[in-house]
């Protein structure tokens, strides 16, 4: 009988997640120089917002990882975001690759800025995959609220519409990168950027929908 080894690896990631009872965001402290602790508030507020909302047991303290932690496995959702410059090693590029063919999902939310830096990095990890722009029909954006127009817009910026991109192994969904959006700064206290209650909300309900795909899916 052949054996499986990625149906396998989901199957473990799926364990440790269990068998922590609770589940958390997994940061990720990069090199390079960008602010990957950018928008403090931001995750505790996603995990307050999913624990109140859904039948997901969290908890609310995000956890912050370097890929070469030898924990990275007992997360199965990794967080991505900054304004600068990102950079992996060659080590950390070869974890990330075997984490997401292993089960594992990534969400790249562009705070304004590294748009660049992130393509140059994961086309590093997956040189043979492009990223796609997800079109709004696609389950993310169904998944446990509905967004019949697809990503939200926090902020203006460029005042280019918002877009969701996606690496996918075969029909599973690995990566969603999400551009023009600004989502977390959506997440954040309602002080930092004053944005409207609706923004906020809209904003944190797409968070739900990205956290339950990713484990649903």
């Amino acid at each position: 009988m052949k054996i499986n080894h990625k149906k396998i690896s989901i199957i473990l990631i799926i364990f440790n997640f269990l068998a922590a009872q609770t589940f958390t965001i997994a940061r990720i402290h990069y090199d390079g120089g960008g602010d990957w602790y950018g928008d403090p508030s931001s995750l505790p507020n996603l995990l307050s917002y999913v624990k109140k909302n859904t039948s997901i047991m969290v908890d609310q303290t995000e956890a912050r990882v370097k890929l070469t932690d030898p924990d990275l496995y007992n997360y199965p959702f990794l967080y991505l975001t900054g304004h600068g410059n990102i950079r992996f090693s060659e080590d950390e590029v070869g974890i990330l690759r075997e984490y997401l063919l292993k089960g594992g999902f990534l969400h790249a939310d562009d705070n304004y800025g590294m748009d660049n830096y992130f393509r140059r990095e994961i086309k590093r990890v997956f040189p043979e995959k492009d990223l796609i722009q997800l079109p709004i029909s696609h389950d993310i954006f169904h998944a446990f609220y509905d967004f019949p127009n697809g990503l939200p817009k926090v902020h203006e910026h460029n005042g280019n519409p918002p877009q969701g991109f996606g690496l996918f192994d075969g029909e599973r969904l690995m990566v969603f990168y999400t551009y023009e959006a600004d989502l977390g700064d959506g997440w954040e206290n309602i002080e930092v950027h004053n944005d409207p209650q609706f923004i906020r909300e809209e904003a944190l309900k797409m968070g739900v929908n990205i956290l339950w795909f990713a484990l649903t899916q």
